[in-house]
């Protein structure tokens, strides 16, 4: 999986043709990955303010607004793609628009066994 992590008002802080760009070349990078066949699904976020954090303390359901830790940088989106090995997640990571202004956590989707799941 490819976390996009960027500050959420540099967003804004762009010109219109800045943003459409961005935008043409989001949508340039997600046309790559189809034709490569690494494509599995991905989505941008909804800003951190409308987030919803959920925690279970001693049997009890706490739902606060917000998300659950002030950092710099914010999850705004990601890519779940099929990559054979780390070298090639890094480069698809490396190609994502995103990476230039923030940064892609590149993490492996844990794989549970079929008996585990029963």
């Amino acid at each position: 999986m490819l976390l996009i992590y960027t500050e959420e008002g540099g967003w804004s802080a762009l010109s219109d043709d800045d943003r459409g760009r961005m935008m043409k070349d989001y949508g340039d990078f997600t046309d790559e990955l189809r034709s490569a066949g690494a494509m599995v699904a991905g989505d941008a976020l909804q800003p951190t303010t409308n987030a919803t954090t959920v925690r279970v303390r001693d049997d009890e359901q706490v739902v606060t607004d917000g998300p659950f830790a002030e950092t710099k940088e914010q999850l705004g989106g990601y890519y779940l793609i099929e990559a054979d090995s780390l070298d090639e997640a890094t480069h698809w990571a490396s190609k994502i628009p995103g990476a230039r202004y923030g940064s892609v956590e590149v993490r492996p989707v844990m794989q549970i066994p079929a008996e585990a799941r029963q």
